[in-house]
């Protein structure tokens, strides 16, 4: 599949990603091709190893792809210097994680914990406090802001991430499996939450999900398997 790099915000092309460990090689992408329009909110599908994480985690600057292209709002994510790649993660996306440990801070509050990266981008001290509670107020927990990580239930903890990662008004918001530790009628809470960040912050999402109720509220279904994209609904 040919991909036009002005089909969407998101644009990887030919994407390859290769893990060497022990001297065993791992191509974990294997020539994915990929176009994602600005606000939209896509699901991506597929059995543990098909490269699901592997993609996010390219797209959002944690790691970097082997060959191919990859293309987020005009940042080319092959070149991209060291310097430039944390000013793209901390500015251009937000990324939340199914393990409800890794996205918060235990010794901050809900609202410090969503302050924290307004603070690493400069934004003033009022700013920063009233985004937080702004954000606090979208995801329904506004009366959670002065509590710590270990006073809140796993759902509560989720909300908090989701603001977290839309601080910094990001225009990408990666998450995965982000329902994965949560029952099923605390997951549909979140899954609507991030369905209304899409809507209210204008946010374009990519979510790594296994999850059917996600998928349904998803405007497309992408299915990996062994690192390519073999159907999309």
């Amino acid at each position: 599949m040919s991909v036009k790099r002005d089909e969407g915000l998101i644009v990887c092309e030919n994407l390859v990603r290769i893990y060497r460990t022990e001297g065993v090689e791992v191509q974990a992408l294997q020539g994915l091709d990929l176009a994602v329009a600005r606000g939209e909110m896509v699901a991506v599908i597929g059995a543990s190893g098909s490269g699901k994480s592997t993609l996010l985690g390219i797209l959002s600057g944690q790691d970097v792809p082997t060959a191919g292209s990859a293309e987020v709002a005009g940042h080319d994510l092959l070149t991209m210097k060291r310097r430039d790649r944390l000013a793209y993660r901390r500015g251009t996306v937000g990324f939340v994680w199914q393990q409800t440990s890794r996205n918060l801070l235990p010794y901050l509050t809900a609202a410090e914990n969503v302050m924290l990266p307004m603070t690493y981008a400069g934004v003033k001290r009022s700013q920063r406090r009233a985004r937080a509670a702004e954000l606090l107020d979208l995801m329904g927990i506004g009366h959670c802001a002065d509590r710590g990580p270990g006073e809140l239930s796993g759902g509560e903890q989720q909300r908090v991430a989701i603001a977290v990662a839309n601080a910094n008004r990001p225009l990408v918001l990666f998450a995965d499996e982000p329902t994965g530790q949560l029952d099923s009628d605390t997951g549909r809470a979140i899954m609507h939450l991030l369905r209304a960040v899409v809507h209210s912050e204008g946010v374009t999402a990519l979510v790594a999900t296994h999850d059917p109720q996600l998928m349904e509220l998803a405007d497309r279904v992408l299915d990996l398997k062994d690192g390519r994209i073999t159907t999309g609904e």
